[in-house]
């Protein structure tokens, strides 16, 4: 794995957006850079919105909100050029040494790490700083439906990213970036000149 990389966790609040579609471009042009952690959309709203009313554990939650990352990793894929499901470090591995765009579906791996709660607390955003120390990645970029900036611990409070976030990051020895919806052309460049891809995030 190219020592470049940069996981690029792409909001699920985005699903509706105008904005989806030129980031999805502007990751494809960073062939070989990325690898793209999908939110979970609408799919997660419906798991979330289901669970009280239903009443299944918070195990079966979990499943179900990975498994929703899956469905938005998928229309991604179907929406973008040069973008490929991934579900194994080994699979990421492959589409980056083929220039192509990693979709990652994190249901596979995810399930069965020790170290992944079974918990709302623990959202795409932490997923994506997971896959990071797994893959090696030096950074990690969040895309938001608005611009952010902050300490970390402000942006969890303001419940930007989860509260595990922090310790996943820490875990990975990556830097974190945010970046909003219109901010896909500079991102783009900056992670192929392999330079700041957004507001640096840092954890103090």
């Amino acid at each position: 794995m190219r020592a470049g990389l940069t996981v690029v966790k792409l909001g699920g609040s985005l699903a509706f957006s105008d904005a989806l579609k030129p980031w999805l471009d502007a990751l494809a042009d960073c062939a070989g850079h990325v690898v793209v952690v999908p939110g979970g959309g609408p799919f997660a709203d419906a798991v979330r919105a289901a669970q009280p009313d239903m009443g299944f554990d918070d195990r079966a939650a979990h499943h179900m909100a990975l498994t929703a990352m899956e469905q938005y990793g998928r229309a991604l894929v179907s929406l973008g050029e040069g973008l490929v499901l991934a579900g194994s470090a080994a699979a990421i591995h492959r589409a980056v040494r083929d220039g192509r765009v990693p979709v990652w579906a994190p249901a596979r791996m995810a399930l069965c790490a020790q170290d992944v709660p079974a918990s709302w607390d623990m959202t795409s955003d932490s997923l994506a700083g997971w896959l990071a120390g797994k893959l090696g990645a030096h950074r990690i970029l969040l895309v938001k439906q608005a611009n952010v900036s902050g300490p970390l611990r402000d942006l969890v409070a303001r419940g930007v990213v989860d509260p595990l976030f922090p310790r996943f990051l820490a875990a990975a020895r990556a830097e974190a970036f945010v970046a909003g919806p219109h901010d896909h052309a500079a991102a783009a460049h900056a992670i192929r000149a392999g330079e700041t891809p957004g507001i640096r995030v840092g954890l103090q």
